[in-house]
C-alpha cells in the first residue's frame, strides 16, 4: 500500500519511461519520483556566486554529461548560464527567471540537472539518449540580486519596463528584433541561445501572484500557450499538447492549475516562440510564501521532467490538445498576497 502514490506519481511523470527498468530494480534506480520527492530543503534563491558554484559543481560531477556555457553578460557584468544535458533527437528548452524577483523555477533548474545529467541509473541513460535539453538558468542575475522586475539599466526609457531600473525582458523576444540591436541585454542572449539550439519546445518559467478557483482552492500554477494570431495552428496545437502535460504533472504532486490570462504581444516569449516555429508554453508558479516555497520547486521540476519524459517517449504528441482548452481560467485574486510588481498580463 506504501508504494502506490509513488507508483502513480511515476507512471504520471513518465509514461512509458517506467519500461525501462524492470520492476525489481525501481527502488534502486533513479526515476523522476525519486527526484521530485528529493526536493525538500534546497535554496530557493541561491544567489550570483552560488548559482555558478552549483553550476560548476553539477557539471564536474556529471562527467561531461551536463554542458555548462556562460553564454553572456549583462549590464552590470553578472554571467548568463546555460547548462545543456542529454543527446537525443527531440530539443527541449527551458528558461528561468526572467523576471529578477520570480525565483523559483530557477532552483527546479538545477534539481533537474542534478538527477537528469548527474548519475547512470537506466532512466537516466533512456531519457538522454532520447531528449536534449537545454536550460538558461537564471536569465536576469540583476534583476535577482536588486529584487526586482527588471533587468538593470537605469538609463533605459523603456516602453516595457521601468525608467530608473531597466527593461522588462519578457517583452523583447520579437521574431523581428535583431539580437544585437535588441535593447534588453538579457533577451537578446536567449535569442541567440534559441537561434543556436533551435528547439521543439521552450518553455519559460514564471511566478505569479495568489489566486482562487471558482470553488475557492488555491491556483498553485497557471499555465498558457502562444496566443498570437498568426501562430501556426500546429504550434498552438503542440503548445497544448506540452501545457497539459505540464497539468497533469503539477496536479499530480499536489498542485492546482489553471490557464493564465496572457497578451497576445508578439514580444512575450510565449508568442515569439511559438510565432517562430516551436512548441511554446509559459508557467507561472504562484507565489504562495515561504512555507510552500519546497512543494513548489517540486511542481516545477515535476513539469520539466514529464515534459522532457514524454517528448522522449512520444507520447506528448498523441495528447488531444482539446484537454488544455478545459482547463480553467485563473479565478480571483487574494488581493492580500497579490505580488506588488506583477502586471495584467505575462
Amino acid at each position: 500500500m506504501t508504494h502506490k502514490p509513488r507508483i502513480a506519481l511515476l507512471a504520471a511523470l513518465t509514461g512509458a519511461a517506467l519500461l525501462v527498468a524492470p520492476a525489481t530494480a525501481l527502488a534502486t534506480v533513479d526515476t523522476p519520483a525519486d527526484a521530485v520527492a528529493a526536493v525538500t530543503a534546497v535554496d530557493p534563491r541561491p544567489d550570483t556566486a552560488r548559482l555558478a558554484a552549483e553550476l560548476r559543481e553539477l557539471t564536474r560531477r556529471s562527467h561531461g554529461e551536463i554542458r555548462l556555457a556562460e553564454i553572456g553578460r549583462t549590464n552590470e557584468h553578472r554571467p548568463v548560464w546555460a547548462a545543456r544535458v542529454g543527446h537525443g533527437a527531440v530539443r527541449v528548452q527551458y528558461v528561468t527567471q526572467q523576471h529578477g524577483d520570480e525565483p523559483l523555477g530557477t532552483p527546479a533548474a538545477l534539481e533537474f540537472l542534478r538527477h537528469a545529467g548527474v548519475g547512470h541509473s537506466a532512466w537516466q541513460r533512456w531519457l538522454l539518449s532520447r531528449v536534449t535539453v537545454d536550460i538558461v538558468v537564471r536569465a536576469n542575475p540583476d534583476g535577482h540580486e536588486h529584487d526586482w522586475r527588471y533587468n538593470y539599466d537605469p538609463a533605459a526609457t523603456p516602453e516595457f519596463g521601468e525608467r530608473g531600473k531597466g527593461y522588462d525582458i519578457n517583452r523583447y523576444h520579437n521574431p523581428s528584433l535583431d539580437p544585437a540591436r535588441n535593447p534588453a541585454t538579457e533577451a537578446g542572449l536567449i535569442q541567440r541561445r534559441y537561434t543556436a539550439f533551435d528547439p521543439d519546445i521552450v518553455v519559460d518559467y514564471h511566478m505569479q501572484g495568489r489566486y482562487q478557483d471558482d470553488k475557492g482552492r488555491a491556483i498553485t500554477a497557471s499555465a498558457m500557450w502562444p496566443t498570437h494570431p498568426a501562430t501556426r495552428p500546429s504550434e498552438v496545437d503542440f503548445a497544448k499538447q506540452i501545457t497539459v502535460v505540464a497539468k497533469r504533472s503539477i496536479e499530480a504532486v499536489g498542485g492546482n492549475v489553471s490557464q493564465y490570462p496572457g497578451g497576445d504581444y508578439e514580444g512575450i516569449a510565449r508568442n515569439a516562440y511559438g510565432l517562430r516555429g516551436s512548441g511554446s508554453v509559459l508557467i507561472e508558479l504562484s507565489d504562495q510564501g515561504a512555507a510552500y516555497e519546497q512543494k513548489q520547486i517540486r511542481s516545477a521540476l515535476a513539469s520539466m521532467l514529464a515534459i522532457a519524459g514524454t517528448a522522449a517517449d512520444g507520447s506528448l504528441r498523441h495528447i488531444d490538445p482539446a484537454q488544455a482548452d478545459a482547463i480553467p481560467p485563473r479565478g480571483k485574486p487574494i488581493p492580500s498576497t497579490l505580488r506588488a510588481s506583477e502586471p495584467a498580463l505575462d
